[in-house]
């Protein structure tokens, strides 16, 4: 049965025949500005087809006439910032890790380079600009540090990271678990002392005596007598208020009993030698370099 065609009363635009309820549906005619948009954004794809690589088969594309390539232009434009950057790589190659903060020119480059391979690889664990994370990942931007702050020793920590067993040379240190050594209640008094020596915990005196003779001797070989720790065997200071593991007394008392050792990875066999001069400078830079 053929559609009924009429024209609207009030507009005098043809209907299309459908109507709901007594409201009819209008065949209003697209606006020639549109269809004249419609039909230029055809003919531009295809002159786009015929000069740019636009049309896949198995296994490639039609390269088009023009014969670009997205991919051919990425590579030139890596390699027009590898040549800009060429003197500043040739520099820090030739210069030594340590002789690059006496160039300020130098230094900037490497400084904002460290920053930018830091938030790419470093960040998720050491948070942004260094501020570390709960659960054993060091704040950076202070001046303390276990393995040492110096350039050299900060470089050699990146390379090597810490527990690594991919890396024979890697940064290495083992607290034991004095659970296993001491009865709980030594446990205690090993954790009263550690607090009160940076002037926390609330030991009674007996117990930060017998705490203090504990630590002497089974601790202070690694932590120092004074809680002062040992940066060549990379065991932290104990007798300030920064804590990897947390200062409470029942986290100190647990990291005793069964102490937690963290990992970092080996940067060495991921980062090539400039990128690993830039990141020292960088973290050497956050605030806590020695």
């Amino acid at each position: 049965m053929p559609t009924k065609i009429e024209k609207d009363a009030v507009t005098g635009t043809e209907t299309t025949g459908h109507e709901w309820d007594g409201i009819k549906e209008l065949n209003t005619p697209l606006p020639k500005w549109w269809l004249w948009v419609l039909y230029a954004t055809i003919a531009w794809s295809l002159v786009y087809y015929v000069f740019y690589p636009a049309i896949p088969y198995v296994t490639g594309a039609t390269n088009g006439l023009l014969g670009w390539s997205s991919r051919e232009q990425i590579r030139e434009q890596l390699a027009e910032a590898e040549a800009a950057r060429a003197d500043y790589l040739d520099g820090l190659r030739e210069v030594e890790l340590a002789a690059i903060p006496d160039d300020a020119r130098l230094f900037e480059f490497a400084r904002r380079g460290g920053q930018a391979v830091f938030n790419e690889n470093c960040a998720q664990c050491h948070g942004v600009g260094g501020a570390g994370n709960p659960g054993g990942f060091p704040v950076l931007a202070d001046d303390v540090w276990l393995w040492g702050g110096t350039l050299d020793a900060i470089s050699t920590t990146v390379q090597h990271g810490i527990r690594w067993n991919d890396d024979p040379d890697t940064r290495i240190s083992e607290m034991p678990a004095f659970g296993e050594m001491l009865a709980r209640e030594e446990v205690g008094q090993v954790a009263d002392y550690v607090l009160s020596l940076s002037g926390g915990g609330e030991g009674t005196e007996a117990d930060l005596e017998a705490g203090a003779s504990l630590f002497l001797d089974n601790c202070a070989a690694c932590h120092g007598e004074q809680g002062e720790g040992v940066q060549d065997l990379g065991a932290p200071r104990l007798n300030d208020a920064v804590w990897l593991y947390g200062g409470t007394r029942a986290e100190v008392i647990d990291q005793v009993a069964r102490p937690k050792h963290g990992v970092m990875p080996a940067w060495s066999g991921r980062l090539d030698e400039n990128t690993i001069k830039m990141l020292s400078i960088y973290v050497h830079s956050l605030g806590g370099g020695e």
